[in-house]
């Protein structure tokens, strides 16, 4: 199994910035797309960003667009988002999740067969 593991959350104020890491051991990222969602208190599960197999493509929620950068690093085997600007409604458990196939979609959970334990983004003052 391939076993994924979320950092870089925690509290940050309205406005400030985090980077998350999404790893693996024993195995490489390499063929895999990555996607990023989160899970806010009393909410569904939302696709935030992904990217593709070769770092080539990457989308990103119209919420998130111009604040997050999603990006990758083979050498390292990981996976990152910066988070810019971060706003409290964006508080949640953020996921990484691979894709066996190349492309990636942020639209639906659909072909992500691996999920991190997911890391806790807290957004308050």
């Amino acid at each position: 199994q391939l076993q994924l593991v979320e950092s870089g959350g925690g509290l940050v104020q309205p406005g400030g910035s985090l980077k998350l890491s999404c790893a693996t051991s024993g195995f490489t990222l390499a063929p895999y797309a990555i996607g990023w969602f989160r899970q806010a208190p009393g909410k569904e599960r939302e696709g935030v960003s992904c990217i593709s197999s070769l770092g080539d493509t990457t989308k990103y929620a119209d919420s998130v667009k111009g604040r997050f950068t999603v990006s990758r690093d083979n050498v390292k085997n990981s996976v990152y988002l910066q988070m810019n600007n971060l706003k409290p409604e964006e508080t949640g458990i953020y996921y990484c999740a691979a894709d066996r196939g190349p492309f990636c979609t942020i639209i639906s959970r659909t072909g992500y067969d691996y999920w991190g334990q997911g890391t806790q983004v807290t957004v308050s003052s």
